[in-house]
């Protein structure tokens, strides 16, 4: 049986929801060395980061607007408390990883909105990471200035 598809050919498979036993969907987003835990809820649109609202944890706009995407795309801003705690990596790490992991409690809160994510890209881990650095180099690839004399 193919995954994906139900029994029934052509008919797809029904998505059902899941949360926890305080009613909250949970996930866990990544990119480069962050790792993110998410929690959504019903609310007003609060978003807190590791105990601090997003704008002071994530001071660039940049990296607020893309915390914000999934809800954009899915007509949902404003709708959702998120509280989520992220470690590893610098900033723009960190906020890919909460944008992956509000996106995939979104689709647990919401399986509705699975194909609306998929297509947008936000259910898709970036799976690129720093390349290690090599013995004989300066960094991963750079070489070290040849000199003749």
């Amino acid at each position: 049986m193919v995954e994906g598809v139900s029994a029934n050919v052509g008919e797809p498979i029904k998505r059902e929801q899941k949360l926890d036993k305080y009613g909250r969907a949970y996930a866990t987003g990544k990119r480069k060395s962050s790792v993110s835990r998410v929690w959504i809820k019903p609310g007003s649109g609060r978003v807190l980061v590791n105990g601090k609202d997003q704008e002071t944890y994530f001071a660039r706009a940049v990296l607020r607007m893309m915390i914000g995407q999934p809800f954009l795309v899915s007509d949902r801003e404003g709708q959702y408390d998120v509280f989520c705690t992220v470690s590893g990596g610098g900033l723009s790490g960190q906020a890919g990883a909460v944008r992956h992991g509000i996106s995939k409690a979104l689709d647990a809160f919401e399986p509705d909105l699975h194909s609306v994510l998929k297509k947008a890209g936000f259910l898709t881990r970036d799976s690129r990471v720093v390349e290690r650095k090599k013995y004989g180099r300066r960094k991963a690839r750079r070489r070290f200035q040849f000199s003749k004399r």
